[in-house]
């Protein structure tokens, strides 16, 4: 009962935050230049952005099933369901539907056993990560800011760099850990189980996590695993800043690609904060920021922030609902495996431990591990 109290209790802290930021956001906005901004957008224009997003996920779709193909052959139908309803999930109830994904592969296909599906969902996050850090800072070297953010515009550009930087350190340290992890999970072991106020539980849980993603962290050590899943991390990040592009063409904003990156790593810093509705009020108030800096009025760039939040998430969204009401999926039988006591065992059940699951989904050659 204390954990259910709990989440509900987070779950309201973070309703109450993604208020607060909303009406922070929008306290100085001429509501009706706003309303007016949107209505004069280009339809057709917004059309096209939305079939790119969609097109978006279906590359991530192709790109789980590209992390899953070791482990077990994955239908696309299966994946893009397990995809659409868990960004569903994300845009109605913040980062703690992350969980809802990894649940509903194996509920479609019970030959995916959860911890494979939670520890490739882990790796796709890896990508994700260093690609955006990647393509925003790497951008940064030849975008041109307007001649009025030259002060703002350098300070952008050191945090760039310097994510740039942390970016190859994180790969460096994660090749480093797929090579060296037997040791470095028995030091952590060793020093958990050392530890009296550490509970056993826990121990087990960092363990087999992390034994876990070290075997699906071979990606980055075998050349055409990870050939293949950058090849579609980056027909995802295209699509993506494709489907921007378009949106801000529909508000007859001129920009080119350049620009609309600059404006989607805003968007993504304001996607991190874990509040309900796909990260609502930071996401728009990040993105309005970036489009701000470019020189867009205050009240377009929150017209075009919005309507970019409804694109990126909509047709997840749509997508979803559309496979629930169909029976795709069964809502009472999800509400189980994603409550709180549900996944906290699924990460210690026997049957997905390191030893019976891990251990033979993840078996290869040990030359081809390494």
């Amino acid at each position: 009962m204390k954990s259910v109290a709990r989440k509900y209790l987070e779950f309201g802290a973070l309703c109450a935050l993604a208020l607060a930021i909303l009406w922070w956001f929008g306290r100085k906005l001429n509501w009706s230049e706003v309303r007016q901004a949107v209505g004069h957008a280009n339809p057709y224009l917004l059309g096209v952005a939305v079939l790119i997003i969609s097109l978006a996920y279906f590359f991530r779709a192709a790109r789980w099933g590209a992390l899953l193909k070791p482990l077990a052959p994955v239908g696309l139908r299966n994946l893009f369901i397990a995809t659409t309803v868990g960004f569903s999930a994300v845009f109605l109830l913040g980062r703690t539907g992350e969980v809802v994904r990894p649940v509903v592969l194996p509920m479609r296909d019970p030959k995916i056993r959860p911890a494979a599906s939670f520890v490739t969902i882990m790796v796709e996050r890896i990508y994700d990560m260093i690609a955006v850090v990647v393509l925003f800072a790497v951008n940064l070297l030849w975008f041109k800011p307007p001649a009025n953010a030259g002060v703002e515009f350098g300070r952008v550009r050191l945090v760039g760099i310097v994510l740039l930087l942390a970016a190859i350190a994180g790969v460096f340290g994660l090749t480093q850990f797929r090579k060296k992890s037997a040791a470095a999970v028995g030091w952590i072991k060793q020093t958990l189980d050392g530890r009296a106020f550490v509970p056993a539980r826990l121990t087990r849980a960092v363990v087999s996590t992390l034994e876990q993603l070290a075997r699906a962290l071979r990606v980055l050590v075998d050349a055409r695993e990870l050939a293949v899943t950058v090849g579609w991390s980056a027909l995802v990040w295209l699509g993506i800043a494709l489907a921007n592009l378009f949106v801000l063409r529909a508000f007859g904003l001129a920009f080119g690609m350049t620009e609309t990156i600059f404006v989607l790593g805003w968007s993504l810093v304001g996607s991190l904060v874990p509040t309900p509705g796909g990260a609502a009020g930071a996401f728009h108030a990040a993105t309005a920021a970036g489009l701000i800096l470019l020189g867009v009025p205050r009240d377009k760039a929150a017209a075009v922030s919005i309507v970019l939040h409804v694109v990126d998430f909509g047709p997840a969204l749509i997508f979803g609902v559309y496979y629930i009401v169909r029976g795709d999926i069964n809502l009472s039988r999800l509400r189980a495996k994603t409550s709180t006591e549900a996944v906290e065992h699924a990460v210690e059940d026997e049957e997905i431990s390191p030893e019976n699951s891990a251990n033979a989904i993840f078996a290869q050659p040990a030359a081809a591990r390494e």
